[in-house]
């Protein structure tokens, strides 16, 4: 794994960020390509170009830390009605840098922010097929 990305800079001060979080284990600043105003990123300290790299300590902390966040977010300046969080694990779920970063983006209404696609009506025994699967390779 290749540590070197642009978040790992940040971490080690090697490149700007507009901090707005940091512990040992986690730091969490300003998105530079933001969906809405005050978007946010929560990275840990540690590169993990993955879910399947990040220890899952480390991963339910992140969504600690953005969850306090989601609450600073509503009661500071950008006084938003909704917060959605967002992780691509992956290219093809839209990952562009391969370090492991939580979004948490700020939602008002109108922001023209969303998810967009078309939800599919599976049938279901689809569905009852596909959980017994996912069931199997869980490994419990």
């Amino acid at each position: 794994m290749n540590p070197y990305t642009i978040f790992a800079d940040i971490v080690a001060g090697r490149a700007p960020s507009s901090k707005v979080y940091e512990d040992d284990d986690v730091l969490a600043f300003m998105d530079i390509r933001p969906m809405t105003p005050g978007h946010l990123l929560v990275v840990p300290k540690v590169a993990a170009r993955s879910l399947a790299e990040l220890d899952p300590e480390l991963g339910g902390k992140l969504f600690r830390v953005g969850q306090r966040l989601a609450a600073a977010l509503r009661t500071s300046e950008v006084g938003c009605d909704g917060v959605n969080f967002f992780l691509a694990d992956g290219v093809t779920a839209g990952q562009e840098v391969f370090h492991v970063h939580l979004h948490v983006i700020p939602r008002t209404p109108g922001d023209g922010f969303g998810l967009r696609g078309r939800p599919t009506s599976p049938r279901r025994e689809d569905l009852d097929y596909l959980a017994a699967s996912i069931r199997g390779a869980l490994g419990d």
